[in-house]
């Protein structure tokens, strides 16, 4: 025994370690260390090897939702082609107006609504949405004479779990829904995830925004409304359709779409 700890000790550390029984605990950690750093540098490798293919296809869900809300989609169409028909423009949403400072088709409206240079921390916030960003993305659907067809404005807000991501799809006129949708949200499956059901969605199309007036009037409630501007709530949700009903009119208020839509229908965009 002696002879053979004074051979182990002549290796030095690694044949100590080498030397030490198989299930011995500097084995044992030696082997879990090592599988963990193995697995963590595939999966490293496969993230960065599939971004690309994540982004395309993050941004074909987008335009795939885009062309649903406005009427386009098909099953088997061919997205990008469809989508071309769309011209997206980045809004300045303090002057209403359009603004070059981004293109357009890399702007990320997310991350610029959680840049504190690109963004405005809101003080009266209905939808519970923190801070809104100082520009947006907007996306006009031209006729084939140049003219107007509709344009298409992402909303977003919290309901009861989640917050909602969606499009309203307006005709040229600004005041006439055509659609709305959400594409992302984490509400009660059954409840509050109704508002992806196609029979509550197809309440929207037709509504008004607002009246001869241009008072603000849509609204999302139980029982009974003005049938120009009232969509019923879900039933059971009502935490929900309170939130929609905040963001709605948050984003086609003063504070949101409503200075951009008054000049893209004058002609002053």
């Amino acid at each position: 025994m002696h002879e053979q700890n004074t051979h182990a000790a002549g290796l030095g550390w690694f044949g100590r370690f080498k030397a030490l029984p198989v299930d011995s605990t500097p084995k044992t950690i030696f082997v879990a260390v090592a599988l963990c750093l193995f697995c963590s540098m595939i999966v490293a490798s496969a993230a960065v090897s599939l971004r690309p293919t994540q982004g395309a296809n993050k941004l074909r869900d987008k335009q795939v939702n885009i062309l649903q809300v406005a009427g386009l989609y098909e099953q088997g169409v061919d997205v990008g082609t469809v989508f071309a028909s769309f011209e997206p423009r980045i809004v300045d949403m303090k002057t209403g107006t359009f603004t070059d400072v981004f293109d357009a088709a890399t702007f990320d409206d997310r991350a610029a609504a959680s840049d504190p240079e690109l963004s405005t921390e809101l003080k009266d916030d209905p939808a519970l949405i923190g801070r809104q960003s100082n520009f947006t993305t907007v996306y006009l659907l031209k006729n084939s004479d140049g003219s107007l067809d509709k344009v298409i404005l992402p909303i977003y807000g919290y309901g009861l779990w989640s917050t909602l991501y969606g499009f309203i799809a307006l005709e040229e006129n600004g005041n006439d829904i055509f659609g709305l949708q959400f594409y992302e949200h984490a509400e009660t499956p059954g409840l509050g995830a109704e508002v992806d059901n196609p029979r509550w969605k197809a309440q929207w199309s037709g509504k008004s925004l607002r009246d001869g007036e241009g008072s603000l009037l849509i609204q999302v409630a139980k029982g009974t409304g003005p049938e120009k501007h009232h969509v019923d709530a879900l039933a059971g949700a009502t935490l929900t359709s309170n939130g929609v009903d905040n963001l709605v009119k948050f984003w086609m208020g003063e504070a949101g779409f409503a200075p951009f839509l008054r000049n893209l229908t004058a002609g002053e965009a």
